[in-house]
């Protein structure tokens, strides 16, 4: 689970590869397939386990594209029809709140 949350998307996962790769550019082939799988079950779990109508994953990839961590990760959110995602402001989240989403995402995995 993701602690950085946006908006009115609570929930949102990381897929993160455990092998150093600074970006998108220096993903292998079989590393992206992986990777792109685990978000492929990720989004799956979410359509059942949470209220939402789909999902939209966001990637960043070099500093013209405002990448701020330098060890890529694959954001994937749980959407809904006019959540205002775009635009949203990002807080910090507490174990705690981050816990029952973390919970039903097992429970469907």
């Amino acid at each position: 689970m993701n602690p950085r949350w946006w908006g009115n998307n609570p929930g949102n996962v990381l897929v993160v590869p455990n092998r150093h790769v600074e970006n998108l550019f220096e993903l292998d082939r079989l590393q992206a397939a992986a990777i792109h799988e685990t978000a492929r079950r990720i989004a799956l779990a979410m359509t059942f386990a949470y209220p939402c109508q789909g999902v939209t994953t966001r990637q960043n990839n070099g500093p013209g594209a405002d990448q701020e961590v330098w060890h890529y990760h694959l954001h994937v959110f749980p959407r809904r029809r006019d959540d205002g995602f775009y635009g949203s402001d990002a807080r910090m989240t507490e174990a705690e709140e981050r816990q029952p989403y973390a919970e039903l995402l097992r429970g469907v995995l």
